[in-house]
């Protein structure tokens, strides 16, 4: 038993002063985590004061001692509240005091006994007891369990590594039923508390089952412990002998001169080191590890990681291969053979690119190309690494939210791998790469790290030349790469992460672009995929214009695209029957097809009514026209907002209410009709939520045409935002606006005159579409919007 630290309780007076006893009379000594039982012997270790007063007393008068177990062990003065009743009586065997000042006694229990009172007046506690006896009365049912626990102890002690053997001797040579509870309940590894609960058990029979129910627990978990040590020792001779085995393989290897595996493997890998070209950095490391790998026995699991280290740093192209100067026409050539249009963007690149001709070793930008999905911009990626005679890798940076991701994993973790930029170079195979990071605006942040943050070493030219990656552990210079990112917008990429790019807007396509992209690649792109050729499918550009006018509606060309796919499908099934061998889709061919036309004109029949003006959004997949629904019924002036608009928009309505009422005699409106009307503003598609600073010019339009009665041409879409004077202010998303208004079928747009400046990037087939107003105030938009007055102005109600 392990000894346990006690401690006393009682007076304040001092300990050291001899204090007389009652002779009927015991003195307690508390002890904590220990329980003593009668008929065991235990050593204890006291400490404090108090207890050592109490013991010296004891010894002095040749007395026998109480021990008491405490109720909270951490409690160093307890009172009598703080103990347990019962205990038991113990004869102090031996006293002695340690070199260290540390005093020890070794104590028999002698019999339970219970504490009736506590006596006053003693520097430890004293108090009277009652000594219980042991029951003496045996029956058949107290020899069974006396059987039946023997049994238990026998069997658990032979379980307990190292058993004293005089333990087990004294197991078989116990006799009486309460000595041998006791003595298997001293040696169980069970809590004080249950002990005690076993101590204060005066009932032999209730006794030994609970002692009983112990054993066989202890039992349970002493057979699986030796299970799994079993187990575990098989395991590592297991291993041991393979060691030896392969160990004795070598060395008979060696007497037969067939060489040695591992020395060969070893040499292998020293000359891949060399061939590397590696940083001295890196090759130090690299020759630091494979010295440890070639110490290492091939069944270490260590060895395993090492060697893929190896590999990476072998695998990896460190050397900067000789690069083609880049051809200037040949890259103009290359772009208008990928990409129709997109002269603007084509520019930037060619003056990107001559750029690197004429300073090859200089930091050129980062190139963010942002717009809506299906524009080309990975594709754009594709032609500037072949302009430039590189390989192009994509890394797809959508959903990534762990640092680990772009810096790798430290190598003592296991499965670890580098990170995705430094996997890219791998499968590029060339330090200087064209990387696409594409969709850079969805990277999530997570409890593993902000990945943005990482990203930031990577696309800054004065870091990447000394990346570091987690599981490389050495600089790799990145600053060869060319990085080219891609966003839909621009909401979801970090300040200082879009400081470190140069951004590039693609807007989306009008229906002439479309249709050229259609007949230049997406028809031959779809036929190949689809097993078909050429001279078997003859497809109606007209065909192609109704497919692209009613049946997409986006800023790509990605669902036209799979519009094409399924036309070109039902094809295949009537070439691969064997029923026709040509087939011709004409634009009467297609809705049987392609089903009923999905997007119809409808400006002409929502505008045909006053309170109905056509507006124009910007979204992150594209530009996209917007009504705005105007009523009025009798009431006392409210205004009611719907269609799911955000803050700014229900501003917007409120402001522009408020410039109508200012101008309502200069409108031609009954001021009474606010009073006696209640006005509602609705935005068709509820379910979807729209905000924005730029529908405030059609707000008015659509308030001025309802109470003015007088309709909104339907040819004409606006946009906008305005102030409480009249003032028609700027907006974003002018290009993206236009376009959509293009493909619409609109042919005049209402812009702030403010926005002059972004005419430049409209396309030009969307401009020779479309008549432009520009607005200086808002008067000058219903003068431009409004059809001639029909009928008289809205008088009250």
């Amino acid at each position: 038993m392990a000894a346990s630290d006690i401690s006393t309780a009682g007076s304040a007076s001092s300990p050291d002063r001899a204090t007389s006893i009652p002779i009927d009379a015991l003195i307690l000594v508390p002890a904590r985590n220990t329980v003593l039982f009668p008929n065991v012997i235990i050593p204890i270790t006291i400490g404090r004061p108090k207890s050592i007063a109490a013991a010296q007393q004891a010894v002095r008068e040749q007395r026998q001692i109480g021990i008491l177990l405490q109720r909270d062990p951490e409690m160093n003065d307890p009172g009598p509240d703080d103990l347990y009743r019962i205990g038991t009586v113990a004869n102090i065997v031996r006293y002695i005091t340690g070199a260290d000042e540390t005093h020890h006694l070794v104590c028999q229990g002698v019999q339970r006994m219970r504490v009736l009172d506590y006596l006053p007046g003693t520097p430890f506690p004293v108090a009277r007891v009652l000594q219980i006896p042991e029951p003496t009365t045996t029956s058949p049912e107290i020899e069974a369990r006396f059987l039946n626990l023997q049994r238990q102890a026998l069997e658990a002690a032979q379980l307990l590594p190292q058993v004293p053997q005089e333990l087990i001797a004294a197991l078989q040579g116990t006799t009486s039923p309460a000595t041998l509870a006791d003595l298997a309940t001293s040696y169980m590894d069970i809590k004080p508390q249950e002990k005690q609960d076993i101590l204060e058990t005066i009932d032999l029979a209730a006794r030994m089952d609970k002692v009983s129910r112990h054993l066989a627990e202890r039992i349970e978990v002493l057979r699986l412990s030796q299970e799994i040590g079993q187990k575990t020792k098989a395991a590592f001779d297991e291993r041991q002998r393979e060691a030896i085995l392969r160990e004795q393989m070598a060395t008979i290897q060696r007497q037969l001169g067939e060489g040695d595996g591992k020395a060969a493997e070893v040499a292998e890998l020293t000359k891949a080191i060399v061939e590397a070209k590696m940083p001295p950095e890196a090759e130090g490391q690299a020759q630091k590890e494979l010295r440890r790998y070639e110490r290492m026995p091939e069944a270490a699991a260590e060895s395993g990681m090492v060697r893929s280290y190896l590999d990476w740093l072998i695998d990896l192209p460190w050397a900067l291969p000789a690069e083609k100067p880049i051809d200037i026409a040949e890259a103009r050539k290359i772009l208008d053979e990928d990409h129709y249009g997109l002269e603007k963007i084509k520019s930037r690149i060619i003056e990107y690119l001559a750029v690197r001709k004429l300073a090859p070793g200089g930091k050129a930008p980062i190139l963010c190309f942002l717009g809506p999905p299906g524009v080309g911009k990975t594709s754009l990626g594709q032609s500037i690494a072949r302009a430039m005679a590189r390989p192009f890798v994509r890394v797809s940076l959508g959903g990534v939210h762990d640092e680990a991701e772009i810096r790798g994993h430290r190598r003592t973790y296991i499965g670890a791998l580098p990170g995705n930029i430094i996997q890219a170079i791998k499968k590029a195979g060339a330090r200087n790469c064209v990387m696409m990071l594409d969709e850079i605006d969805k990277m999530g942040r997570g409890i593993q790290g902000d990945p943005s943050a990482a990203m930031l070493e990577v696309l800054d030219p004065e870091q990447n030349g000394t990346f570091r990656d987690n599981y490389l552990g050495v600089p790799f210079d990145l600053s060869h790469v060319v990085f080219i990112a891609t966003a839909n917008m621009l909401d979801g990429v970090p300040g200082p992460l879009l400081d470190r790019m140069e951004l590039i807007s693609l807007a989306g396509y009008t229906e002439e672009e479309k249709l050229e992209i259609a007949n230049r690649y997406l028809v031959r792109r779809q036929l190949e995929a689809n097993g078909l050729k050429a001279e078997q499918v003859e497809l109606d550009p007209e065909a192609l214009r109704l497919v692209i006018k009613s049946y997409t509606r986006e800023a790509g060309v990605r669902n036209l695209e799979r519009e094409i796919g399924k036309v070109l499908r039902n094809v295949a099934v009537q070439i691969a029957e064997g029923s026709t061998s040509h087939v011709s889709i004409a634009p009467k061919d297609i809705v049987p097809l392609l089903g009923q036309p999905r997007f119809e004109n409808e400006i002409a029949m929502r505008t045909s009514i006053p309170g109905v003006a056509t507006g124009l959004a910007w979204t992150p997949v594209g530009g996209d026209i917007l009504f705005i629904e105007a009523s009025r019924t009798p009431g006392r002036g409210g205004l009611m907002i719907t269609g799911q608009l955000g803050d700014v928009m229900r501003e917007s309505v409120q402001a522009a209410l408020t410039l109508v009422k200012n101008r309502a005699t200069q409108l031609g409106i009954d001021p009474a009709v606010f009073e006696k009307n209640d006005i509602h503003v609705h935005v068709p598609a509820g379910a979807t939520p729209k905000d924005g600073p730029s529908a405030g010019v059609a707000m008015f339009t659509a308030l001025t045409s309802l109470l003015t009665d007088r309709t909104v041409r339907s040819d004409t879409a606006m946009t906008g935002e305005i102030s409480l004077r009249g003032l028609v202010l700027p907006v974003g998303g002018i290009k993206e606006k236009v376009v959509a208004a293009a493909a619409a079928g609109l042919t005049r747009v209402m812009l702030p005159a403010r926005n002059r400046r972004d005419y430049d990037d409209i396309p030009a087939s969307a401009r020779e579409k479309l008549e432009f107003i520009w607005l200086e105030r808002v008067d000058d938009a219903i003068a431009a919007a409004l059809e001639t007055a029909k009928t008289t102005p809205a008088a009250a109600e």
